[in-house]
């Protein structure tokens, strides 16, 4: 397409940067993008396990739903480009994706680097001026109209700024959070900030015993008492520190803001959520009278894995030589008991630079949803992480983030035109 003329400067080459900076470039606008790290595409380069989750196959409502940070927000983003618009951009450019398990979309080749590097190729083929290694200062602007911005280089003008500068977890990727102070020294408020998608930290010293093993198919409940009650269904794992996994993730962000809030969090594992407590213990006199002639501790091997047992029987109060013939009505209930709750106290999280996403950021009220422009301050656009908005892990953050980059992009040069 040919020039506007107009300039549009895009601070932060990650998702929504990237997303921002080639639609801009491809509707017309001349722009640069301004990346203080080596590399564009950093912290895109690590999402999904190196994978790339670029986003999910459910109906855009649950994008809705999954987004338990200000999910309302994104319904004109996700209006005007969607996970199915985003999929046929990508195809045309010549990614070849594939739907696992969840609805998550990967790429096919499972290589979250041939995302990265498909976009330097549009960064280049659009004539993106591309300012590597030099972070922005600040968002200038006079009368409540932006003019241009700085770095330690120098100052540029610009007709527009779209700011996509992420959150505060991964640093070594660049994200750090740099965006909030430029967002707050326009005026613009910034929700504080806490870690979302992040492991938990509890006080107990077993789940280390049992560091690496993974149990699926659990239940994990979470309770800051009152109401302030969740729990997940699915797959999770102990660690040096406490646990973690698909399920933990899902829950952390209710457990980050309790925490936050100064409540005691209590946490307990199901691990046999399809069965009953009465059932259960029909199943335990089975498998005790299968082992009848064993020790407690080789009586269990059919219920979990074998490095769990003597943390179960520890905390039943059942010595792991006792006889199976020799365990009373009341052990084997206080066992089955531990086996439907399984108690851990939760302390805390992992920290904020380990958090897959960022909760908290620039306060959604003063953007404008349809646009993504500054209610502030006149052709500044926000995109991504550096909002207040955070999902479930699946695809939901990065379809977000390329949602409103894509939409940020075509209001500036809209309105600029």
């Amino acid at each position: 397409m040919s020039s506007t003329g107009r300039k549009v400067a895009v601070i932060g080459g990650g998702v929504a940067g990237l997303m921002a900076a080639v639609t801009a470039a491809h509707e017309g606008a001349s722009v640069s993008l301004f990346e203080k790290m080596p590399k564009v595409g950093l912290k895109m380069g690590i999402t999904g396990k190196g994978r790339c989750n670029l986003t999910n196959s459910a109906p855009i409502m649950d994008f809705i739903a999954k987004t338990p940070g200000n999910g309302k927000f994104l319904y004109s983003a996700y209006e005007k480009f969607n996970n199915e618009d985003l999929l046929s951009l990508f195809h045309s450019w010549g990614l070849a994706t594939k739907v696992e398990r969840g609805g998550r979309v990967f790429p096919k080749s499972d290589d979250a680097q041939e995302v990265r590097h498909l976009f330097m190729k549009l960064l280049h083929q659009e004539k993106v001026d591309l300012h590597l290694e030099e972070p922005v200062r600040h968002i200038l602007q006079k009368e409540g109209k932006v003019t241009g911005l700085s770095t330690d280089k120098g100052t540029y003008e610009a007709d527009a700024v779209i700011l996509t500068t992420g959150g505060a977890s991964y640093p070594r990727t660049g994200s750090t959070g740099d965006g909030y102070a430029m967002a707050r020294e326009i005026g613009h408020k910034v929700t504080a900030i806490r870690p979302a998608l992040i492991p938990l930290v509890c006080s107990e010293a077993w789940p280390k015993e049992l560091q690496g093993i993974s149990l699926k198919n659990v239940t994990f409940s979470v309770d800051g008492g009152g109401r302030r009650k969740a729990e997940e269904f699915g797959e999770m794992l102990f660690t040096h520190f406490g646990v973690s996994g698909p399920i933990v993730l899902s829950l952390s962000d209710k457990v980050s803001l309790w925490l936050s809030q100064g409540h005691g969090v209590k946490g307990a594992i199901d691990m046999k959520p399809a069965l009953s407590l009465e059932v259960l213990d029909k199943r335990l006199l089975r498998d005790f009278e299968k082992y009848h002639l064993k020790q407690m501790a080789s009586a269990l091997v059919d219920l979990m894995p074998h490095r769990m047992i003597d943390v179960v029987l520890r905390l039943s109060g059942i010595p792991r030589d006792l006889p199976v013939s020799d365990l009373k009505k009341g052990d084997r209930l206080k066992l089955a008991g531990v086996l439907k709750h399984l108690p851990l106290t939760i302390t805390g999280t992992r920290p904020l630079s380990e958090a897959i996403v960022t909760a908290g950021g620039v306060s959604v009220k003063e953007i404008n949803p349809s646009t993504m422009e500054s209610k502030i301050c006149k052709h500044v656009y926000m995109a991504g992480e550096v909002l207040d908005i955070h999902a479930f892990t699946g695809g939901y953050n990065l379809q977000a983030a390329f949602s409103t980059g894509h939409l940020a992009a075509l209001s500036a040069v809209k309105e600029l035109s």
